[in-house]
């Protein structure tokens, strides 16, 4: 089977060389994943790629800070992956002293009909 893009981190595998991501939802899921944890001016000769959640990790856990999150992934994906359709962001975390939160990403990829679930902790 032929393969889309490298897996990261990268990896040796003695069949590829390096390991493989082999289909389209594997690496829309990767590149979406890439694209949250990239900070803005991060990337070269795109100073505006990148959501940089890590920023937030320190922050008071307000709605106020959920909605700058939301806005930022939805406005970011409008832009660099417009291939992907949020349906749903969900902020969730049993103890928000942690400095710890965990994020429920729905998506849609209408390119092939399926749905994917990104889910971390920052």
């Amino acid at each position: 089977m032929a393969s889309i893009a490298v897996k990261l981190p990268l990896v040796l595998s003695e069949i590829d060389g390096f390991a493989m991501l082999k289909t389209i939802k594997a690496t829309a899921k990767q590149n979406f994943k890439m694209l949250l944890l990239t900070n803005p001016g991060e990337r070269v000769m795109d100073p505006l790629y990148g959501v940089g959640l890590k920023k937030y990790l320190f922050n008071n856990f307000t709605q106020i800070t959920f909605s700058e999150i939301e806005s930022k992934i939805r406005d970011q994906v409008e832009i660099y992956m417009p291939a992907l359709q949020i349906a749903e962001i969900e902020f969730t975390g049993s103890n928000f002293d942690s400095n710890a939160l965990d994020i429920r990403i729905s998506y849609y990829l209408p390119a092939i009909a399926d749905t994917d679930l990104l889910e971390f902790t920052i």
